[in-house]
């Protein structure tokens, strides 16, 4: 099924908003003058849609309901055997001022949490990512955090891809418990993928959605806000996803 992979994503991205609310809207725009009352329909419920999923106060709703696991507890890790941080989030193939790769922000988060683990524990790193995803995880770290990543797996597509690749370079050096860094939102596929190729996961979220106060700019149209609902609709339907592929073994573990 690799093959698909590339065709998952584009379909991901005419589904998920704001892809898929757009495209409501040109068919409202199609439909006008056979079909005026649905036509409409679709419209209004384009441009609301896409209203709401941009204001903070529906995108943290979101956030919060797919946030499946708590801030990390380092005092209940201490048999953890290594530090594993997923790709996601974005990288520049080359950034001028870096003179290499480099992570953008969502990835630049995960990472930071990651070196701040790895600081903490004093154990190894494994980076799992997409081709140059990978590597840009790697030079960031080292560069940024001083941290040298001791695995590195640049053929992992998606998560199920993460978790299977770690597993065999993990388990190849003995490694069977690891503490899992990915974003807070994407964490639940995540374990359950890991777990699933028989590592024992300590969650480590990043990005956990802050209580926000902000009065009236809740309620309005922020492009952050749009993203973070974009992230939490893609991770609801990822999970039954999940679920129907392993059930009905369309990939093999």
């Amino acid at each position: 099924m690799s093959w698909l992979l590339p065709f998952k994503t584009i379909f991901k991205h005419f589904l998920l908003p704001p892809g898929g609310l757009l495209l409501l809207g040109l068919l409202g725009l199609l439909l006008l003058r056979r079909r005026p009352a649905l036509a409409r329909a679709c419209l209004i419920a384009s441009i609301g849609l896409l209203w709401l999923l941009s204001t903070p106060v529906v995108s943290d709703a979101l956030t919060r309901s797919v946030e499946r696991y708590p801030t990390v507890d380092l005092r209940k890790a201490g048999n953890a055997q290594a530090i594993v941080i997923l790709g996601g989030g974005g990288q520049r193939a080359f950034a001028p001022e870096y003179s290499g790769p480099a992570a953008e922000p969502y990835l630049l988060e995960r990472l930071a949490y990651g070196a701040y683990l790895a600081k903490k524990t004093g154990l190894p790193v494994l980076v799992t990512g997409f081709s140059i995803e990978a590597h840009a995880m790697h030079d960031t770290l080292q560069r940024n955090f001083n941290i040298e990543t001791q695995w590195l797996d640049d053929q992992a597509y998606d998560t199920f891809q993460n978790a299977q690749n770690s597993a065999r370079l993990l388990q190849t050096s003995g490694v069977h418990r690891i503490i899992l860094v990915t974003r807070a939102t994407h964490m639940g596929r995540s374990v359950e993928e890991f777990t699933a190729v028989g590592l024992d996961v300590i969650a480590a979220p990043a990005g956990i959605v802050a209580q926000r106060d902000f009065g009236i700019f809740r309620y309005l149209p922020d492009p952050e806000a749009l993203l973070r609902s974009h992230i939490a609709i893609y991770e609801m339907l990822g999970e039954p996803v999940r679920a129907l592929l392993s059930f009905s073994h369309l990939r093999r573990h």
